[in-house]
């Protein structure tokens, strides 16, 4: 972090102070929150959680995980990706989708929806399994009218304490007119 550009580091710290005020809320004492594998964040024990930052927005979730395995959450700046970038990430059937999406709904930038899913999928799937997992390993779609989106794994799932297999991640997702933000928290078994 110490050669990042001055604004990275802004929101490097930024996010970071979000996340500790979240924390709080949960009665954790704080501690630095320091890059773990992959640049994930370390978590203190216990706790499971996922930061986002784009330009002008920082946010942090957490909960405790007696409450949730995983949580993932991404924002991005609400306008179409760049050229090229819809195809490295999304695999054909999602294509065709999201053509599908913006011929209907062409207020919403459905490519970057998508992306910023992935990068939700990505957040609540490394810290769970340790194992990284592309943009072409998760079949992500939207439902366009109560805002929730689901992705299926298309690699091998994970098991769960209880025996069940997280195959796949069901989330929400929000497209206002700076942003694109979507969330995913999944329960832990036995959880209320």
């Amino acid at each position: 972090m110490a050669e990042a550009v001055p604004k990275r580091r802004r929101e490097f710290a930024t996010v970071r102070a979000c996340a500790r005020e979240a924390l709080g809320l949960l009665g954790v004492p704080a501690a630095p929150i320091l890059p773990g594998t992959r640049g994930a964040p370390g978590w203190p024990t216990g706790i499971v959680g996922s930061m986002t930052h784009c330009d002008g927005y920082r946010a942090a979730a957490v909960a405790s995980d007696r409450d949730c395995v995983a949580i993932g959450v991404d924002a991005e700046p609400h306008g179409p990706l760049p050229d090229g970038v819809l195809e490295a990430v999304a695999i054909p059937p999602e294509q065709s989708r999201i053509a599908e999406l913006t011929a209907v709904h062409p207020a919403t930038h459905w490519d970057r929806l998508l992306f910023s899913a992935k990068e939700s999928v990505y957040k609540a799937w490394f810290p769970l399994t340790g194992r990284p997992l592309g943009f072409e390993d998760a079949h992500v779609d939207f439902d366009p009218h109560d805002r929730r989106f689901t992705a299926r794994l298309l690699v091998p799932g994970h098991a769960l304490g209880d025996g069940r297999r997280v195959e796949g991640f069901e989330g929400r997702w929000l497209a206002g007119a700076e942003l694109v933000i979507t969330a995913i928290a999944l329960s832990t078994p036995g959880a209320a």
